[in-house]
């Protein structure tokens, strides 16, 4: 299955979820005209198919194989084309080495 055929499937079994629908429907128009969709798009369509439980409910009316066909396109393409955020600024945040407040080096833990 490729990407569009993904996205019309998304759209089919959102019907009753206007949110996902309109997602669903903005990813496809966009394939159909020989677009690019960006990710971002697809990852709120993914995000939103997961809230309001789309996933779940395509999970129990198809088989395994088949869910995966429908959803791998839309996660491959996210992970191929959204950022890898650096890992260095959530280091810097992070507790002082050694410090009580790190789980992983404090003398106790938890902190008395």
């Amino acid at each position: 299955m490729d990407l569009m055929d993904s996205t019309l499937m998304f759209l089919s079994e959102s019907a009753g979820y206007p949110a996902v629908a309109s997602l669903a429907r903005t990813a496809y128009d966009q394939l159909a005209a020989g677009d690019e969709v960006d990710y971002r798009l697809l990852d709120d369509l993914i995000g939103e198919a997961s809230g309001k439980g789309v996933l779940r409910e395509m999970h129990a009316k198809y088989r395994s194989a088949a869910y995966e066909a429908i959803i791998t396109p839309v996660l491959e393409e996210i992970g191929r084309r959204k950022p890898v955020p650096s890992g260095r600024s959530s280091w810097r945040a992070s507790p002082a080495h050694g410090s009580p407040d790190d789980p992983l080096t404090a003398p106790v833990w938890p902190p008395r």
